[in-house]
């Protein structure tokens, strides 16, 4: 049999792991140094999760100032939050401004580093790249996570995952199961309640659950201003201030607070707070009703914990997702974390490892982290492109085997 031809690129500048905002912020940050790279994406297209895998509804959660990639604002007319489809167009706008051109359809199936050569080599499925440095940008949410829940797989009516929902228009008059309270779990949730679903959203844990805006003022950027003054602890009372005058108390529709406070938790833990743009009022109001954790599921829907048991006709899993990087990634363990697939070095050293490896958009910190992480790395390897050798031509062909 004969065997497959593989290519093996020289590539002198970076390689580049993900074309999503991650990849093409740190991709725009290089270009503004002079810095040639390639970017390999599994997808079809750029920024694959905004087009393919998020509902209808979506918004940014921050206001446009704070979540505005490196060099290239959001256009004015754009809403001070903006939607999934022109977050979208942002993001094309941004590949179009800045002649950025990833290779598509290139699934990374293993990345290592070769000590004897001193560079990286990055396999996919026909084709072998070799770089001095390798920039991992696949992000935080690169595949759905899916909880283990006794009987799973019992369940007759239909389950999906938060990524393959789109809207509720085609579920009126069903019963829906939400599972997971995050930013996603409350959205789709207020989402299905308004297309006329009969809602029930699962809440195991304790959370935080803060207005999106106070006065008009973004919550976010008000927590940013008081921490220039306050200590994180009095930030956290006067957000839980401003939490229970807008909102109520949640724990009366079955919501409990942790113990600390939400800034003190995100720090501490990387969890963020839930920012609230609709879905509480359904909650006090009992169109959407708040639940507890899961037992088990049955053939026509769940029992829960406190031993309840109810039907439903539909389940979607807002459960989040979770990094890959260890599925591919090959390295001493010293720089990512093989068990949760983030870098073990905190924000804000998060971004740089050994031997020429870096990341981008591992922060917990969203598009602000992104940006943070792309103009350091830019940064870091063109002190290094400058003072180099003259390599081989840009994707120059070494050999085949």
């Amino acid at each position: 049999m004969k065997s497959q031809s593989t290519a093996c690129f020289w590539i002198p500048g970076p390689l580049i792991v993900g074309a999503g905002p991650s990849g093409l912020a740190v991709a725009a940050c290089l270009k503004q140094k002079g810095v040639p790279f390639l970017i390999l994406e599994k997808e079809t297209c750029l920024a694959s999760l905004w087009k393919l895998r998020t509902y209808d509804r979506l918004k940014l959660h921050l206001p446009k100032k704070f979540c505005q990639l490196p060099f290239f604002p959001f256009p004015p007319e754009f809403s001070e939050y903006p939607s999934k489809q022109q977050f979208i167009c942002y993001l094309d706008a941004y590949a179009k401004h800045f002649c950025i051109n990833p290779l598509y359809g290139k699934y990374v199936h293993c990345a290592k580093y070769d000590t004897s050569m001193g560079l990286w080599t990055v396999q996919t499925d026909d084709t072998k790249y070799v770089s001095r440095w390798l920039i991992v940008a696949t992000g935080e949410n690169e595949e759905p996570l899916l909880p283990e829940i006794a009987g799973r797989e019992e369940f007759k009516g239909k389950m999906q995952h938060s990524s393959e929902y789109h809207n509720g228009v085609d579920l009126k008059g069903n019963k829906v199961l939400v599972v997971g309270c995050g930013n996603s779990g409350m959205e789709v949730s207020l989402d299905l309640c308004n297309c006329g679903a009969q809602v029930s959203l699962v809440v195991r844990n304790k959370m935080h659950i803060l207005p999106r805006q106070v006065l008009g003022i973004s919550t976010f950027g008000m927590s940013i201003f008081l921490l220039r003054w306050f200590p994180v602890k009095l930030v956290d009372k006067i957000l839980l201030l401003c939490s229970r005058m807008i909102l109520g108390e949640t724990h009366r529709f079955g919501i409990q607070r942790p113990e600390i406070g939400p800034l003190e938790l995100k720090n501490t833990t990387g969890k963020t707070p839930a920012l609230d743009v609709g879905a509480i009022s359904k909650i006090r109001s009992g169109d959407i009703q708040v639940v507890g954790g899961i037992r088990r599921f049955t053939a026509a829907g769940v029992e829960f914990t406190d031993g309840t048991v109810s039907e439903y006709d539909v389940v979607i899993l807002a459960t989040g997702y979770r990094s890959n990087v260890s599925t591919w990634l090959e390295e001493d363990g010293n720089y990512f974390n093989k068990e949760n697939g983030y870098p073990n070095n905190p924000f804000p050293i998060n971004w740089k490892g050994s031997n020429g490896i870096y990341s981008v958009g591992f922060t917990r910190r969203g598009l602000l982290g992104v940006s943070h992480d792309a103009l350091e790395v830019a940064e870091d390897i063109a002190k290094q492109w400058n003072m180099r050798a003259t390599t081989p031509p840009a994707y120059s062909l070494l050999f085949k085997v």
